[in-house]
């Protein structure tokens, strides 16, 4: 372990991306403690205590780090822009403009990019709007004491304002992450606002225990479940199906090419957390929207979309799966990967190259994926009823879970890659003196 750890100090360039992500994610956490003007902080605690646990808005207080219930400038996080990149992934399917820019290579990936930014802007206002009112409604329930003491326009504009410049923040720090620093940054954003509050959930836990609120038996049989489920996440997360190849010969002047075996591997989990991150982000939209009516039917429709509603498990469950596939077509496409294969000589040992090539794989994967998709769906929503059964005072959701394993295994295969990179620049440089010395 001290030698990993040694050996990575002596990487300067992997040192310098470690030390910039943390630097980046310093920054974060303190912007979630930047209050917004207007709000009275401890009326916002105690409604946030009393009353959202466990609620859409209470689950996105804890993807954003705590900054909801604290009321500061990073309120609706990074969520607006993975809104937005779901928005227009899905256009490049159906907008034949979108889906030429994305052929387009270089070029049209940093267009699609820069729509995406202008999108996320509109659905931070969106969304900061309603977070807005949601603030102008609230009553602290210890004192009756108004969330926001002088509400009017100026406050929503000026929340509105706050909000979205929050979002665009995030978004430019979790790119930043990505171009100069280790792993995802807008997953890395998301990952660190999940760990927030495990610390006072942890004390919380152990307070009901000591009062007896909380049987020693409950919490040990709690323990061994987020093990187990933990254990089987990194399982299925880390599963491969291998599809051998084979390489023909080829002679290119004296030398010959080729006529080795590998395979090719592909995850029951190509899309990683993204589905799950999608999913949550859609699923939150019925709720902002039920801040802005107050009818009855817009409040029914919200809690039909509350979690632990039965038709709030079955959509966000069939999201989910619906993204796993979506996402994994987007990045993996069969009839490259057949063509890929033919122009290298390449093969599947029994099927023939080309067409047919691309059809095997993607059978392969539909069958692949769908047991996957089933069981982060599943790992997704059991452990809110779990939450619910025992009365234990933290969020175990299959959400904060699959973020933290697959963010983790992420970072962990980068620093793998940049050692290993290492090793072979090391054998390079001997190498070559080798054979400046011969």
């Amino acid at each position: 372990m001290l030698q990993g750890v040694g050996s990575l100090l002596k990487m300067e360039d992997l040192k310098r991306k470690i030390l910039f992500t943390l630097l980046i994610l310093a920054v974060y956490r303190v912007g979630t403690h930047i209050p917004l003007p207007g709000v009275d902080a401890r009326a916002l605690g105690e409604f946030f205590k009393a009353a959202l646990q466990g609620t859409t808005f209470g689950i996105l207080d804890i993807f954003v780090g705590g900054a909801l219930s604290r009321a500061a400038v990073f309120g609706v996080g990074i969520m607006p822009y993975i809104s937005a990149s779901i928005i227009l992934q899905l256009l490049t399917t159906t907008v034949p403009y979108l889906e030429r820019l994305q052929k387009e290579g270089e070029h049209g990936r940093r267009k699609i990019e820069q729509y995406t930014r202008y999108l996320t802007v509109v659905v931070a206002a969106i969304q900061a709007f309603g977070v807005a009112i949601f603030l102008t409604r609230l009553t602290s329930p210890v004192t009756g004491s108004p969330v926001v003491p002088n509400p009017g326009p100026f406050f929503v504009f000026v929340t509105v304002v706050s909000l979205v410049a929050g979002s665009v923040f995030l978004m430019w720090l979790g790119e930043e992450i990505t171009e100069r620093g280790i792993s995802n940054g807008i997953s890395l954003i998301i990952y660190a606002g999940t760990l927030d509050s495990v610390p006072n959930e942890f004390f919380n836990t152990l307070r009901l225990l000591r009062t007896g609120a909380i049987t020693p038996i409950t919490l040990a049989f709690v323990a061994v479940v987020i093990l187990l489920t933990t254990a089987a996440v990194v399982a299925v997360t880390e599963a491969q199906r291998r599809i051998p190849i084979q390489y023909a010969k080829r002679v290119v002047g004296r030398r010959i090419y080729g006529g080795q075996q590998t395979y090719l591997p592909l995850t029951v989990n190509t899309a990683g957390v993204i589905p799950i991150i999608f999913a949550q982000s859609l699923m939150m939209f019925p709720s902002t929207i039920g801040t802005f009516w107050q009818t009855n039917v817009i409040q029914t429709f919200s809690q039909w979309f509350s979690p632990g509603h039965p038709v709030y498990d079955i959509i966000y469950g069939l999201l989910i799966v619906f993204f796993a596939y979506y996402y994994t077509a987007v990045v993996m496409n069969p009839k490259d990967m057949a063509e890929n294969l033919q122009r290298y000589s390449g093969f599947i040992p029994g099927v023939r190259p080309g067409p047919k090539t691309a059809e095997y794989i993607d059978r392969v994967m539909t069958r692949i994926l769908l047991p996957g998709a089933i069981f982060f769906a599943i790992i997704a929503i059991l452990p809110w009823h779990l939450i619910r059964w025992t009365n234990i005072p933290f969020y175990f959701g299959g959400t904060r879970l699959l973020i933290i394993v697959g963010v983790a295994l992420e970072i962990m295969q980068k620093i793998e890659a940049h050692l290993i990179m290492r090793q072979y620049e090391g054998l390079l440089k001997k190498g070559r003196i080798r054979g400046w010395r011969g």
